[in-house]
């Protein structure tokens, strides 16, 4: 799962479920912090002998902030979490060389507006349920180059 929208996509998922615990005020900076570092990111010349690299990051973020949901009173150092997810989703579209990707992926992290309407009606359950299955996720797209699998990487037949 490497390139397109879908990776910068989970991570923008992962924090708008972990933006969903923290008041709206703080919650609408976050969202512009991720929005700007993202595109900033994008931007740079990051070259493609990092993509491993950049990937591994984006994978460990994913799981990070979407376990930060489970921290008592909300995540931690929330404006932190948006500017580490903004670097690693800029990194990521900048090493596929794909704006677009990065304009369809932002866009999720406002599923923290109807995360924070659960939360807030006592549905946090549910919100912290759909974040671990996006650790889930992360730990199998982060191992998946790592085992040969037909299709991905090279095995014996080949």
């Amino acid at each position: 799962m490497r390139g397109g929208a879908l990776p910068p996509a989970l991570l923008a998922a992962a924090l708008g479920f972990a933006l969903a615990f923290v008041p709206r005020r703080v919650m609408f900076w976050c969202l512009a912090v991720f929005a700007a570092v993202a595109v900033a990111a994008a931007l740079l010349p990051v070259p493609k002998t990092w993509e491993n690299a950049v990937f591994a990051g984006l994978w460990t973020s994913v799981a990070l902030t979407a376990a930060s949901v489970h921290w008592r009173g909300g995540p931690p150092l929330p404006l932190v979490l948006a500017a580490n997810a903004g670097l690693w989703s800029g990194a990521a579209v900048a090493v596929a060389a794909s704006l677009a990707a990065l304009a369809a992926a932002l866009p999720i992290a406002l599923i923290a507006l109807p995360g924070a309407w659960l939360v807030a009606r006592g549905g946090g359950l549910a919100v912290k349920v759909v974040a671990s299955w996006l650790i889930a996720v992360a730990f199998l797209a982060a191992a998946l180059p790592m085992v040969a699998t037909p299709g991905y990487v090279a095995d014996h037949r080949e």
